[in-house]
């Protein structure tokens, strides 16, 4: 099954979040995505749904291991893809922007080729 560009931008927030805060909130969340509260409900509800991710009563948001794997490999490509780019001499803001509107629909192959190259020049 293929998940929404916009669920995979979701769980990477989801993910960057717990790394930088400890904990998920919808609050966070729409604030981190310039979203609306009933946008991250309607989103959260369909991750949940889906069985990306699990809410408590005190609506702590927690990613499954399926929603970890999805939000891990998305990170990697922003952050992989953002790099790459300012080693081209991109502006960091517009190679943060670009690797955002990228990530999700470079083929794997292509993104390895980036990634193996982009490691090659680090040595």
């Amino acid at each position: 099954m293929r998940i929404l560009e916009s669920s995979e931008d979701y769980l990477e927030a989801m993910l960057m979040m717990q790394e930088r805060f400890g904990y998920i909130r919808s609050i966070d969340i729409a604030n981190e995505l310039n979203v609306t509260k009933p946008s991250v409900s309607y989103a959260t509800k369909r991750l949940r749904q889906n069985g990306y991710i699990t809410m408590d009563k005190e609506g702590l948001i927690t990613l499954t291991e399926s929603g970890l794997a999805i939000a891990e490999r998305v990170y990697e490509r922003h952050k992989t893809l953002s790099s790459f780019f300012m080693k081209l001499g991109v502006d960091e803001e517009t190679a943060l922007e670009d690797a955002c509107k990228v990530e999700h629909d470079l083929s794997e192959q292509t993104y390895e080729a980036i990634k193996r190259h982009a490691l090659s020049a680090r040595k």
